[in-house]
């Protein structure tokens, strides 16, 4: 285990938040000789943060969740694990802090109660997120796997690397929180790199995949790191010479608005939203405009959109998960129903033309049940119309 380096002592005293009544006090972690306590099935607790994150790394789980006051646990597949090991406290709590962040950025969370942030350990990175809640601070670590996947490793449809080699227009990778976008827009952002050559640069909030420079020349930007706002990141990557350029989310109207200019301007954008399917999307977008500029957004759209690919995770009968999809390629007749507003008509173009790359989630779970990898009771819960989905499967399973 690399040992952690001895960190300045706390900026702030032991208990920073103040106390809640009625709710319990933690446990202080006081253990046995060898400095570790014995969790029930999961081993000794380490000494260190690190500690915890090398074991998460080591056994494939995707998250670790601490806080003051709870035990430490991880989630693996989805699924919340218990550690067995003891609460923990303030001390513990800020020690762990210190690992990752300084004292400016401790004092930033202290201030603003949240904060967001990406830590590189030896052997992983982590997406930071740290939360005051009713029994202390607590925080979130999302593993990024140092080695990028890419999009055979992924089994990810063929039409991804069509949209790839587009010289200009936005794809959209849409999903819930945890439905693997960050992972398919690398290996997407990886695909260039390695067999285009272009100019590509990330602005991201916090940056998560780190991609080394290959064919194409890669660039990345961190809001509060290399850049202070990130829509004036946005607006000056119009002036920084790229071909590619992704954006980590977007989350406003003006940040959407520069997509779109970026787009029409001959850049290919990259962006994220959080929505569940391709037409849901397209609704999300326009929606962030008034009424009153409704034809022109539509039309802006249309114009300039190539894709959307939302996409969920399911569990699969071996224990593991796969993913699924509802692809919009922006064809000319997709084009022509989104500038009449008449996007319904969307999902049955999608519906009939797999051979454009499109596919809708229901037929991407009744493949993933056909093939045995997924139950129907499960593709069914997961479903966005599930009797649709039960009508599809039946006779058929």
């Amino acid at each position: 285990m690399t040992t952690t380096p001895p960190f300045p002592p706390s900026p702030f005293p032991t208990s920073p938040f103040p106390s809640n009544p009625g709710v319990p006090a933690a446990v202080p972690q006081t253990g046995g000789a060898d400095g570790v306590w014995q969790g029930e099935g999961m081993g000794p607790m380490p000494t260190s943060l690190e500690g915890i994150v090398r074991l998460a790394n080591a056994r494939n789980y995707s998250d670790v969740h601490v806080g003051v006051g709870e035990e430490p646990r991880y989630r693996s597949r989805g699924d919340m694990i218990r550690t067995g090991w003891p609460v923990t406290d303030q001390a513990t709590f800020n020690d762990w802090m210190r690992e990752m962040l300084s004292p400016a950025e401790i004092d930033a969370f202290l201030r603003d109660k949240e904060y967001d942030g990406s830590h590189a350990f030896p052997f992983v990175r982590v997406r930071i997120n740290l939360m005051d809640s009713l029994r202390g601070p607590a925080m979130v670590l999302r593993l990024i796997p140092q080695k990028i996947a890419t999009l055979e490793d992924l089994n990810l449809p063929d039409v991804l690397k069509e949209l790839c080699t587009r010289p200009k227009g936005m794809i959209l990778v849409t999903g819930p929180t945890g439905s693997g976008k960050s992972t398919t827009l690398a290996a997407m952002v990886d695909w260039i790199n390695n067999n285009m050559s272009r100019h590509i640069l990330t602005i991201e909030d916090p940056v998560e995949f780190v991609h080394e420079s290959r064919q194409s020349l890669i660039r990345h930007r961190e809001v509060g790191h290399h850049t202070k706002v990130f829509h004036n990141a946005l607006r000056a990557s119009l002036r920084e010479d790229p071909d590619v350029i992704l954006i980590g989310e977007i989350r406003d109207r003006e940040t959407l608005a520069t997509a779109i200019e970026a787009s029409q301007t001959g850049h290919l954008v990259f962006g994220t939203l959080h929505t569940n399917s391709a037409i849901k999307t397209v609704e999300r977008v326009l929606g962030m405009y008034p009424p009153s500029e409704q034809d022109s957004i539509r039309r802006s759209v249309s114009e300039t959109l190539l894709g959307v690919i939302a996409q969920g995770l399911i569990k699969t009968t071996d224990g593991e998960r796969a993913a699924y999809h509802d692809i919009l390629i922006n064809t000319d007749a997709c084009r022509d129903y989104i500038q009449r507003a008449e996007l319904d008509e969307i999902e049955e173009i999608m519906r009939r033309s797999r051979f454009d790359g499109m596919v809708t989630s229901n037929q991407s779970l009744q493949d993933l049940v056909e093939a045995g990898r997924v139950t129907p009771d499960d593709a069914i819960a997961q479903s966005l119309k599930p009797n649709e989905l039960a009508q599809a499967l039946r006779g058929r399973t």
